[in-house]
């Protein structure tokens, strides 16, 4: 399955410089329809607004965190299969090892340009339905 470069993108990060960044490396990749939520009870109402066929979130935002917004999106039934893609700045193992049991798809540690964004989109999308990929 290749990317649709047209799906709608939600990028949710407490840091709006770093919501800027993402949007900028996703709008080089080709992605036109990006919106942005700053924490992950924004993103949560949201998902349940709109379809989007990928998340990338943040791991340390306030009040909830990416990792508690990726488990809730994991047990809603509506929006359990959507892409998600944790982005962090540390590479804590137990991290990797909390994301993937929760069910994320892939993992960034920043900093990161867009030919990593691009890589693990691309991987996201090939491996739809197999394990997750971490570096």
């Amino acid at each position: 399955m290749g990317v649709d470069l047209g799906m709608p993108v939600l990028v949710v990060d407490d840091y709006k410089t770093m919501v800027r960044i993402i949007r900028n490396l996703l709008k080089q990749i080709g992605f036109e329809d990006v919106d942005e939520a700053s924490d992950g009870t924004e993103a949560l109402a949201k998902l349940k607004e709109r379809s989007y066929g990928l998340v990338i979130s943040d791991w340390n935002m306030e009040p909830m965190t990416g990792y508690e917004l990726l488990k809730q999106v994991r047990a809603d039934g509506a929006l359990g299969q959507i892409p998600f893609i944790m982005v962090t700045a540390e590479a804590k193992s137990e991290n990797v090892i909390a994301a993937k049991k929760a069910g994320v798809s892939n993992y960034i540690v920043k900093p990161f340009n867009a030919q990593t964004l691009k890589g693990k989109i691309d991987a996201v999308f090939e491996n739809l339905g197999a394990e997750v990929a971490v570096d």
